[in-house]
């Protein structure tokens, strides 16, 4: 059924929709159609997901003066392509300091964490706090964690694939710590010390290849050199500050972050070549594949999807049942214009 929805969520926009209110666009390109016509191609974007978009020649969104990475102001329906949900922007603006007498408010638009991030950021001080016992590995991590732990809190760990929101690394380090300290009470030959601390390096490079949200695009150095190569840097930085940090743990150090990846093909200048190597590794792998899931089935993916991540077909379940609400009855009161 039809609805008309102002200031509701992204993920519960349906075909036919019109819809109307605030977001983060992500994405604006200038193209051209075949019949040399121009069009828009967007992304708008809030904290439950995101939904791409066209504004066609026809359309006042099409000169509007507004640009990626704004906020902005929207109008448009919603239909199918290709099976998925697209949203025809009829009108556009950019946000004005007016517009929060009428609903907008940027910490709904920009995708964050479902977790709360004082509790991640507890969880972390706690491990590294208490469950390392080589003291220069203690000051490393805590050294480490004075310096960078502030942006770690809010920064994405991707782009697009996985914990790609504000506070999605710190997300991502959190739970591989965690993991790692279980996979290290069973595989007792592993130095679990040495696990924790290229959990935590491993991506800590991240904060100088992606822009922090709500930008969270690849940074020219990042495109250039890399987080592999930012992290280990980082890694030598600090371990430099400390007087006769053992050379030969520094180097492991260095290995663990270098071959993270796991494989040359990926970005690693080496493959994992120790134990604890290769137990990042598929921490890491494990950790990141099962959040790509995670997010399409928060997002009510259900039945199979193709996972880019995977590069399959994954199967999600079936939808059992739905909470049979109402629908909307589609009047918008005035009071919710869009000031447009």
């Amino acid at each position: 059924m039809t609805a008309k929805r102002r200031d509701q969520p992204i993920r519960d926009w349906e075909d036919g929709d019109q819809v109307s209110g605030f977001a983060l666009l992500s994405r604006k390109e200038r193209r051209v159609d075949r019949n040399g016509r121009e069009f828009l191609d967007l992304e708008l974007t809030d904290a439950t997901g995101s939904i791409t978009g066209k504004a066609w020649s026809d359309s006042q969104a099409l000169d509007g003066e507004y640009e990626a990475h704004d906020f902005v102001a929207f109008r448009g329906h919603v239909k199918l392509y290709k099976d998925r949900p697209q949203i025809n922007v009829t009108d556009c603006r950019k946000v004005i300091e007016g517009d929060r007498e009428h609903g907008f408010d940027e910490s709904k638009l920009i995708p964050s964490t479902p977790e709360d991030i004082g509790e991640l950021w507890a969880r972390l001080k706690e491990i590294y706090g208490q469950e390392i016992k080589t003291p220069c590995l203690q000051r490393l991590a805590a050294e480490s964690l004075a310096v960078w732990g502030q942006q770690l809190k809010e920064h994405p760990a991707a782009k697009a694939i996985h914990h790609a929101y504000r506070g999605g690394l710190l997300e991502h380090v959190v739970s591989m710590a965690e993991v790692g300290l279980q996979l290290c009470d069973h595989y007792r030959e592993l130095d679990r010390d040495l696990v924790l601390l290229g959990v935590l390096f491993h991506d800590l490079g991240k904060l100088t290849e992606i822009g922090a949200m709500p930008v969270n695009e690849y940074t020219k150095a990042g495109r250039l050199v890399g987080h592999v190569m930012f992290g280990r840097d980082m890694l030598l930085e600090r371990c430099a500050a400390i007087a006769d940090f053992p050379e030969e743990t520094r180097l492991h150090l260095e290995h663990l972050v270098l071959s993270h990846q796991g494989r040359l093909e990926y970005g690693s200048p080496v493959v994992p070549m120790t134990a604890e190597a290769i137990a990042l590794h598929f921490i890491d792998n494990l950790d990141s594949k099962l959040a790509q899931l995670r997010n399409m089935t928060r997002a009510g993916g259900v039945g199979f999807q193709y996972v880019r991540g995977l590069d399959r077909f994954i199967y999600l379940g079936d939808l059992e049942d739905s909470d049979g609400g109402d629908a909307d009855d589609g009047d918008e009161p005035a009071q919710a214009k869009l000031q447009l």
